[in-house]
């Protein structure tokens, strides 16, 4: 599996982007042979599993030049590296709390050329900053996910949505949703947007800040 799954899932990428989702994989594989980043039996299907995976929110949203996103708890750069290759004057900072994690973030972000985009050895409740949007993947439920960054958004909209959240989710939701006591979430079936098999039961999660 290559880039070229990007390329047919995103077909006007320029030069550079192209040049920087193919040096994804050598950069992951030996990274990975160092800090165990992605699930050894993942690697090979980086980009099907991990980088597409990533850009599953873009399908939903077209961040705008100049916002701010905050991916937490970003461990190897997902969503935030793939999102941050797309949107190259979006702002993005990736955080997550294994110092390890975000030096591969940091590293591979310098390698491929990438200046909108730094990487921040932090949990999510320090950042003192607030942003236009919040992503992330998976990290935990989100009843417990949105206590720590309530209170970091900047009050505004972006098209058809206002500032909030686009969290990567997958599986039977319906309990988690109701435990979260979110409001206005709207669910993304990502199997709408890719026809691999991986995406049947994955979901873009969105919500407005609340």
């Amino acid at each position: 599996m290559t880039s070229s799954l990007i390329q047919y899932y995103f077909p006007n990428l320029t030069a550079i982007q192209t040049k920087q989702f193919d040096m994804l994989f050598d950069l992951y594989q030996t990274w990975n042979s160092q800090i165990n980043v992605i699930s050894r039996k993942d690697i090979d299907l980086l980009y099907e599993r991990h980088i597409l995976h990533s850009l599953g929110i873009a399908k939903v949203i077209e961040f705008l030049p100049g916002q701010d996103v905050l991916d937490v708890g970003t461990g190897g750069g997902f969503p935030g590296i793939p999102l941050a290759i797309l949107f190259p004057d979006t702002n993005f900072i990736l955080v997550d709390s294994i110092g390890k994690k975000i030096k591969v973030v940091n590293e591979v972000a310098t390698a491929i050329g990438l200046t909108n985009l730094v990487g921040v050895h932090s949990r999510a409740e320090q950042v003192d900053q607030k942003f236009d949007f919040i992503v992330s993947r998976a990290v935990t439920q989100l009843k417990d996910f949105y206590p720590w960054i309530r209170g970091k958004f900047i009050k505004g909209t972006n098209g058809k949505f206002k500032n909030g959240v686009l969290y990567l989710k997958g599986g039977d939701l319906t309990e988690e949703l109701e435990a979260s006591k979110l409001k206005e979430i709207q669910l993304f079936p990502l199997a709408d947007f890719f026809t691999e098999e991986f995406f049947e039961t994955k979901y873009v999660v969105y919500f407005p800040a609340q």
